[in-house]
């Protein structure tokens, strides 16, 4: 029988690919040299100069196919001087494992990859494991997840469930799954009028009144008060902007952004008309213009608890003990791209320090986080 796959050290060696998106740094070589040694067929499904890979273990189109998905690429470190250790050493030190990427998520990766590749040697299932690899999770976005599922569909795989390995937990491994993510877009406003002396604002048309008026209306609008299964949506104001530096000027151009997080009562298309709507009320009242563009990042979705959520919730409950929350918070993940898919889930660490300087793992959660991996595919596999 081959020597267990040790997450911990495959932690490691990934947190030291320098993989910061949307390079691939040598993080994908490494998992297909460990899946392929495995018994797994791998295969490279870039687009666009992003790296991705999908690995196989079990026969095309059988009965059940379980999946699992995560990404590779970090964001940037930021100010490495601000840094206690190196970003890319993973260094093992005071219970934790420390580096880039260390918690979002190649620990959730090398848990996956270690569960998946022992199962298949100790207990071979009636059935495959399927695994897809993003290298475009942390940046846009287009050219990852999106491109193995279209592989996938134009060559005759597909998953029947899937668990995405995103931190999901709070404070306390085991804490929380995700069931759903919320809704993500942008509205970018343009506005414009006519610029003039502050002293003779009449002979002007005052592109930031406008501005202010539009931000104060949407803010100030309750979206919803909450469904079933997620939190009310929220808009936030994230920049406003003139570029005037001139105290006796009214300037002739203004931008202004906001974000909302929207639950299952709307989709973005609702709102983008109900954005389009009240910029065009206040250009007419105003008599400027105002340029709307929007930007939809995901829809909100929702995967009912059922059979994967109850599956995930045991496997939790036999390895730490606690039973975990069902949850839509946070922002948005590729989890967004499998539901349309498959039934998907996500469950893995803590995310406490994730995208932070000194990102660590303890090293205790990855090796926990993949006995609960091993425990889901044998219980799924069983029945």
């Amino acid at each position: 029988m081959p020597n267990p796959v040790d997450p911990i050290a495959l932690t490691a060696d990934l947190v030291r690919c320098k993989s910061v998106t949307p390079a691939e740094g040598g993080a994908l070589q490494l998992l297909e040299s460990v899946l392929s040694e495995a018994g797994f067929d791998c295969t490279r499904v870039d687009r666009n100069g992003i790296a991705n890979l999908f690995a196989r273990w079990g026969r095309k189109g059988a009965n059940r196919r379980f999946g699992f998905n995560g990404h590779t690429d970090v964001v940037p470190v930021g100010d490495e001087n601000a840094w206690t250790v190196d970003p890319f050493g993973a260094e093992i030190r005071d219970g934790f494992l420390w580096g880039r990427g260390a918690t979002d998520m190649k620990s959730g990766v090398a848990a996956f990859v270690a569960a998946a590749c022992d199962f298949v040697a100790d207990t071979p299932p009636d059935g495959a494991i399927l695994i897809a690899i993003t290298g475009d999770e942390e940046a846009d976005a287009l050219d990852g997840t999106t491109a193995l599922l279209d592989w996938m569909d134009a060559n005759g795989e597909s998953m029947t469930h899937c668990l995405v390995g995103e931190p999901t937990s709070p404070n306390h491994m085991g804490e929380a799954m995700k069931i759903g993510r919320r809704g993500s877009m942008t509205a970018f406003f343009t506005f414009t009028g006519v610029q003039g002396h502050s002293a003779y604002p009449d002979r002007a048309r005052n592109p930031c009144t406008a501005m202010a008026q539009l931000m104060h209306t949407l803010a100030s609008r309750p979206l919803d008060d909450g469904t079933d299964h997620f939190d009310p949506s929220t808009l936030a104001i994230v920049t406003m902007d003139t570029g005037n530096g001139a105290t006796n000027v009214i300037p002739a151009q203004c931008k202004a952004t906001v974000n909302i997080r929207f639950n299952d009562s709307h989709t973005g298309a609702d709102l983008s008309q109900w954005l389009t709507d009240t910029a065009g009320a206040v250009a007419q009242a105003a008599g400027i213009k105002i340029d709307t563009r929007i930007k939809i990042s995901g829809e909100s979705f929702i995967t009912p608890p059922g059979e994967l959520s109850d599956l995930i919730g045991r496997a939790v409950q036999a390895e730490t003990g606690h039973t975990p929350e069902l949850s839509t918070s946070g922002g948005t993940s590729d989890a967004r791209f499998v539901k349309n898919h498959c039934p998907v889930v996500e469950f893995g660490l803590v995310g406490k320090t994730m995208h932070q300087v000194d990102e660590k793992v303890p090293t205790a959660d990855i090796t926990t986080l993949k006995s609960i991996y091993r425990r889901i595919l044998a219980d799924y596999f069983a029945t």
